[in-house]
């Protein structure tokens, strides 16, 4: 397809309100045109109600993925917002992507409440409508299961980050039990798990990505979030450079 055929599908997709149910066609897919918006009305209405029974296990590690951020960050997939009330003084700026109306609705709430300036807006992680080396800083937490290509994404990210800034990530990867990782893959491949999830997918190495992304990996360590035995399980923590 020719390339002002290409723009000029994309802002009709941008215009036209998505239906719930929503799924882009093969076709667009192939030419790296996503929708802004995602629709997932179940998952979203369960997402917000858990995430805040699990801030007593969670909220600490929230905290510790925005310590010391400072100047423009980009958070990806920022859900209800729950992590805007952790933001430090130091942050002049959050840009916050959520696809999902009902809970980008609930982030602007959040963002309304929050210590520093957050900023909502509609977009997916990939791609990315801001120019190259535009942030500070980016965060990804508990979203790099569910974006249709991560590789693609963490590009996103790298291209958007200054050199030398940092990449915070809470993300639930792929068991390192040979048993455990065969059942998350076979979850993901039977499309059960990521219908039911809002997309999210068990069996991702998540850190291996980061890396082949543009990413030094500086700090990583595991976590259990919820029963050992559950197929989200384990969850990372880290910091990554952008190289």
């Amino acid at each position: 397809m020719a390339a002002l055929d290409r723009i000029r599908l994309t802002g009709l997709l941008r215009k036209a309100p998505l239906r719930r149910g929503f799924l882009l066609r093969p076709g667009l897919r192939s030419l790296g045109v996503m929708p802004a918006e995602v629709h997932h009305p179940l998952f979203a209405r369960c997402f917000d109600r858990l995430s805040r029974v699990l801030e007593r296990e969670v909220g600490e590690y929230r905290a510790e993925l925005v310590e010391g951020l400072s100047g423009q960050v980009l958070e990806v997939g920022a859900g209800n917002g729950i992590n805007f009330r952790r933001y430090p003084a130091s942050v002049e700026e959050v840009t916050a992507l959520e696809p999902e109306p009902f809970l980008r609705a609930r982030a602007e709430q959040a963002a309304a409440a929050a210590p520093v300036a957050v900023k909502v807006r509609s977009g997916v992680a990939s791609p990315l409508e801001f120019p190259d080396q535009a942030f500070d800083a980016a965060v990804a937490c508990l979203v790099l299961c569910t974006v249709p290509d991560q590789a693609a994404a963490l590009g996103e990210l790298r291209r958007v980050l200054k050199s030398g800034s940092q990449l915070r990530f809470l993300e639930h990867v792929r068991s390192e039990r040979p048993g455990k990782a065969r059942a998350q893959v076979a979850f993901d491949a039977s499309r059960v798990w990521p219908t039911l999830a809002g997309g999210c997918h068990c069996s991702r190495d998540t850190v291996a990505t980061i890396e082949a992304a543009g990413f030094a990996v500086r700090s990583v360590r595991p976590l259990n979030v919820g029963p050992a035995w559950n197929l989200t399980n384990p969850h990372v923590i880290g910091v990554a450079e952008a190289r």
